[in-house]
């Protein structure tokens, strides 16, 4: 961990296009402070079902928010199934899925809190612009139109 004491709100998203086919995982890092992006970047993921996109987002969100330091990271997802197995509501039934969630729950751990939060699609907008760019690419967008 870095040397934080301070807390980022991340969005992140996965998606695919056919289900599994072309994926792609995004993470939008903002400052809880004041709303400064830090970080935002999508990454292709080659063939993979939605469900394994949006897990690899919140491992990715996870190695962002260790790499920027931060201790306490509050996650939206419009994904209400990665945000209910989370938060405890759901079983994790799908074999791959356990396999990432168990990663997730473990990474987790890292920081001193942690919380997931489930948001509409219409307010995940920009991690989801950065999951198209990314399969549109078919390769990483780091840092895309950076702001402030």
């Amino acid at each position: 961990m870095g040397a934080g004491k301070f807390s980022l709100v991340i969005h992140i998203d996965g998606g695919a296009r056919g289900n599994p086919g072309p994926a792609a995982a995004a993470v939008v890092a903002r400052s809880a402070d004041d709303g400064t992006v830090l970080f935002q970047g999508g990454f292709f993921l080659g063939s993979a079902t939605n469900n394994v996109a949006e897990y690899h987002a919140l491992l990715e969100a996870f190695s962002v928010a260790d790499s920027l330091g931060a201790d306490v990271i509050e996650i939206y997802s419009d994904s209400e199934l990665l945000v209910r197995q989370m938060n405890g509501v759901y079983r994790v039934k799908n074999d791959r899925l356990r396999e990432l969630f168990d990663r997730a729950q473990q990474l987790c751990r890292n920081f001193r809190r942690c919380t997931f939060r489930h948001v509409r699609r219409d307010k995940n907008k920009d991690a989801d612009k950065l999951v198209g760019q990314a399969i549109n690419l078919k390769g990483n967008v780091e840092d895309a139109e950076k702001a402030g």
